[in-house]
């Protein structure tokens, strides 16, 4: 019995696993660092489980693959066509008045820049003389202007001698100007009222010079601003045309352009504000196909794109002195001439060619084969 008592106590030292409980506590405590280490499995898996989640962590390798979209930059090489997409910058159809003017106002700065010789295109000696040839200038060209009144002037000086002219001679030489009957008829009658009414004085305001058969405000504006000095703007097609163009006022009537145009430049400015427009919309934005590609001012063009874009294309279609060929003056300022200009050859001679590829290139000066030189006889006979 006493060996059955001592098999009995051996299953009570089965308390040995009761002490084994108490390391079980103890690694209940140290579970956790045990788990880290890997050597149990119980306590470990949640250990092993939260060490898993690092790996996706881990996984932000992804910003590997960020790298070829930051590579990406390759489409930012179609942004090399921004120049394209500056050029064309249109204003915003909600411009504020202040932005329209400032815009304006830079694009005639940097008309003056490249027109600093800009004048007006008609050859005249004296305010009779300038408002006879602007009367003729409409429906032709200043070109075939300045060849014809040579021979007008030459034979009726003073407004006193074109009012007692016989309009049979005087049809005769203004037919090169086409409508030569109704601007003889215009220019006899604004002699004659000269001379009735403002004894044979050019008068200069422009109430009294609107009154002259044949002139408008337009030919007013011409003569107070080169004849008189006095600030005008002179709304012809080219000056039309580009400030429409350039979104300065969606106005079509000439008085109307002319009111929203003096509102944005100062008074002073509006006489070479004329010649900048004018001499821009003749060289390089022309009528149907502007030379885009070619203009200074494209950055600050809204219908930039209507015309030739392409540099050398564009280069091919400037006109005058910007192109090689003579201008429309046979009598230019001595400033046009300095800046490359060549002088129009007399009516009825050969105008000369723009120069070929290699030869003289605009702005230079001019051949001494272009024409006879400002004030030689041949030049005043016409």
């Amino acid at each position: 019995m006493a060996a059955a008592s001592n098999k009995v106590a051996a299953p009570k030292k089965v308390a040995a696993p009761k002490k084994a409980v108490a390391p079980k506590r103890a690694a209940k405590t140290s579970a956790p660092p045990k788990a880290v280490a890997g050597k149990t499995s119980a306590s470990g898996t949640p250990a092993k489980a939260t060490a898993r989640k690092p790996t996706p962590a881990k996984k932000t390798a992804p910003a590997k693959k960020a790298a070829p979209a930051a590579v990406t930059p390759a489409k930012a090489t179609p942004a090399k066509a921004a120049p394209t997409k500056i050029t064309p910058a249109k204003p915003p159809r909600n411009e504020s008045h202040t932005a329209l003017v400032r815009r304006a106002r830079r694009i005639n700065r940097e008309l003056g820049e490249v027109y600093p010789y800009a004048h007006p295109e008609l050859d005249f000696e004296n305010p009779f003389q300038l408002v006879v040839a602007t009367v003729l200038s409409a429906q032709t060209t200043d070109l075939r202007v300045n060849q014809t009144t040579p021979a007008l002037f030459g034979k009726y000086p003073t407004p006193e001698d074109l009012a007692a002219a016989n309009p049979e001679e005087v049809e005769e030489i203004l037919r090169p100007t086409g409508f030569f009957r109704a601007k003889t008829k215009s220019v006899i009658g604004l002699s004659t009222a000269l001379r009735d009414d403002f004894g044979g004085e050019v008068p200069g305001r422009l109430e009294d010079l609107v009154k002259l058969p044949g002139v408008g405000r337009k030919t007013a504006f011409v003569v107070l601003g080169n004849a008189f000095g006095r600030p005008g703007i002179t709304v012809d097609t080219h000056f039309q045309r580009l400030v429409r163009r350039w979104q300065w006022t969606d106005a079509t009537e000439p008085d109307k352009i002319e009111a929203a145009i003096g509102g944005l430049f100062p008074k002073s400015e509006w006489t070479m504000l004329s010649h900048h427009v004018i001499f821009h919309g003749r060289r390089i934005c022309h009528a149907r196909k502007p030379a885009c590609g070619a203009c200074p001012i494209a950055p600050l063009c809204p219908a930039y794109g209507e015309g030739e874009t392409d540099p050398e294309k564009a280069q091919k279609l400037l006109k005058y002195e910007k192109g090689g060929f003579p201008g429309q003056r046979l009598n230019p300022p001595q400033s046009y001439l300095d800046a490359g200009g060549i002088p129009a050859p007399p009516l009825g001679a050969a105008i000369p060619s723009a120069p070929a590829p290699g030869a003289s290139a605009p702005g230079a000066p001019a051949p001494a084969s272009a024409g006879p030189a400002p004030g030689s006889p041949a030049r005043e006979a016409g």
